[in-house]
């Protein structure tokens, strides 16, 4: 008769390995199993903001003395580091390929000679169901955004994700000014935080706008005179961002002052195809996500703008300039995969304001 065995006994540490779209960050990060799930918080300053191209990013930080342990041939040689000028003071790192953010530390080492990281979660292996590694738990320097994806997740599941905003650091910028073209027409400002890339989109209802073939495809058809904005949790995005959703607006080439070609060159901006007929433009001093354009797409000449650049006034949700589509968030299927908890949550939130904001949740076909 065999002998009774000992009960398992649990693991006392747990390897998590992250990766960027190319693949050139390739890192893992080794945790003593009783500090998970890791606490993730959704920062939505404008550093942030400006910095990723998206509404918010999704970090957590790792515990003390712990750091990425970069697979070769990954190194951090593969990426670029940006220090920002306003707020406490990290070194920001990105993908020097795919522009993906990946994660900061603080700039200045502790008594120990250490210094702090924070990792983007979003780069990490599929997060499933469970919540057991990573655990959204708070949305961090709102105040000064006047709306923002945390409008949208209030929750996680049945769980409420608080707000955060300490005194003193709220992380804002202040509200930009509203712009005008030569020809009087009110300008919409997309610039990323260093401002290598800086341009300005009109109205669709622009004289530069009529005539455009293919226009109304990516004009709003509930509210006069704006574009389309959409929510996308395709993994392409998410692993060349490093977060968990992006949003697009949708603008003719053309149109944009300076005008911007085919090949998306403007400023400091630097281009990778993620896949076959896709090119993605980021600028190549912040990271800062600027571009989408497809080739195979009906329409040529469009191009998608990342909504974490855009400088409206009223608020970073851009209400006077768009009307988001919230019967439908692109890509879903492949974000509920990836994080069922939060897509089904920002699912449920998204159209829960678009039903008070529209009275029905407006949903048309972009392509």
């Amino acid at each position: 008769m065999e002998a009774d065995l000992p009960p398992e006994l649990p693991t006392a540490e747990k390897t998590l390995t992250a990766q960027c779209k190319c693949g050139s960050i390739h890192f893992t990060v080794t945790l003593p199993s009783s500090s998970l799930p890791l606490p993730v918080h959704l920062c939505h300053c404008s550093v942030c903001r400006h910095t990723h191209g998206t509404l918010c990013i999704f970090h957590a930080p790792l515990p003390a003395r712990t750091e990425p342990a970069f697979l070769a041939p990954s190194s951090l040689a593969n990426a670029t580091s940006y220090v920002h000028r306003d707020g406490p003071k990290a070194e920001r790192f990105f993908c020097s390929t795919c522009g993906a953010h990946f994660g900061d530390r603080d700039v200045e080492p502790d008594a120990d000679g250490f210094r702090e990281w924070r990792v983007a979660t979003s780069l990490f292996e599929g997060q499933g169901e469970e919540e057991s590694v990573f655990q959204i738990r708070s949305h961090t320097y709102t105040v000064g955004t006047h709306g923002g994806l945390y409008d949208w997740l209030p929750r996680m599941g049945e769980r409420t994700v608080k707000v955060w905003n300490p005194k003193g650091l709220e992380g804002e910028e202040g509200r930009p000014e509203q712009e005008f073209g030569s020809d009087g027409g009110e300008r919409l400002r997309v610039e990323c935080h260093c401002g290598g890339v800086s341009f300005a989109v009109p109205r669709p209802t622009d004289a530069k706008c009529k005539g455009v073939e293919g226009l109304e495809r990516y004009v709003s058809p509930v509210e006069e005179g704006k574009w389309t904005a959409t929510l996308d949790l395709c993994d392409d995005c998410r692993l060349v961002d490093g977060t968990h959703v992006q949003g697009w607006i949708y603008a003719p080439l053309e149109s944009l002052e300076p005008r911007v070609g085919g090949d998306l060159r403007i400023g400091t901006v630097k281009t990778y195809r993620s896949s076959e007929g896709v090119v993605r433009g980021f600028c190549g001093t912040c990271g800062a996500t600027v571009f989408f354009e497809e080739e195979s797409r009906k329409y040529k000449g469009f191009v998608d703008v990342a909504v974490g650049l855009l400088r409206a006034p009223e608020g970073v949700l851009a209400e006077r300039w768009v009307s988001w589509r919230t019967g439908r968030i692109s890509y879903y299927d492949s974000g509920e995969k990836y994080d069922g908890v939060f897509a089904r949550s920002l699912k449920e939130g998204h159209e829960e304001w678009g039903r008070q904001k529209y009275g029905k949740n407006p949903d048309w076909e972009i392509d």
